[in-house]
């Protein structure tokens, strides 16, 4: 597939994403043909055959989880600042179990895979657009998504400093983090919109406590 042919498929994509109610529908059917045996698509594939902990992801395998991710994302894709980024963000957000799952001790986990998928994040991007600040939104965005979990349980894994230092902005991150909690069998509604306004408040707090140095 040559680069042209690349950047059809994203636009393609990236239309559906913006558009679809469901851009679930879309990206499922999309999965089952030839492009997604090809670099770079093939990454999403993997999503397919790794699987989760059953107790936080009674949904099923990676696959499973980012297609709900993305469904509740383009609910309030509206909201969002830059609706492009804020749904790539969505369907990548992940992209770094595949290479981190791991059987320990009885457990299915999946440790450091926002770091590593803030990595593949640039890598598959690289290879659809040119566009670095985009690429630069959206791999932000992958690499922070589990600082709801980090922030408000004060988790050592937080990069506060990051965080603080404007490296994404804390309104798209409080929302994907949102849609990544509800994107689960079972999510409760209640309490997730709870966390999602103690978390942004949290992230406003910290900023307006350490601005940003120009």
């Amino acid at each position: 597939m040559d680069s042209r042919e690349k950047r059809q498929y994203f636009d393609e994509i990236t239309w559906h994403l913006l558009n679809d109610e469901k851009p679930s529908l879309y990206i499922n059917s999309l999965s089952e043909k030839d492009v997604f045996k090809e670099y770079p698509f093939y990454m999403l594939v993997l999503l397919k055959k790794t699987e989760q902990s059953a107790k936080y992801h009674p949904e099923g395998n990676v696959w499973n989880h980012t297609m709900m991710v993305v469904d509740e994302a383009a609910r309030v894709r509206d909201k969002s600042e830059d609706a492009a980024a804020f749904m790539w963000a969505a369907l990548l957000h992940d992209i770094g179990k595949p290479p981190t799952t791991r059987m320990r001790k009885g457990r299915i986990t999946s440790y450091d895979h926002d770091k590593e998928g803030e990595k593949l994040c640039v890598e598959f991007l690289k290879e659809l657009t040119g566009e670095k600040e985009f690429i630069t939104k959206v791999s932000a965005l992958v690499r922070y998504h589990m600082h709801m979990l980090y922030i408000l349980k004060d988790l050592p894994f937080a990069d506060k400093a990051g965080l603080i230092n404007g490296k994404v902005s804390p309104d798209e991150l409080a929302l994907l983090c949102r849609c990544d909690r509800l994107g689960r069998t079972g999510a409760d509604e209640s309490q997730v919109e709870e966390e999602y306004h103690k978390f942004l408040d949290r992230l406003h707090n910290m900023t307006r406590q350490n601005p940003i140095k120009q």
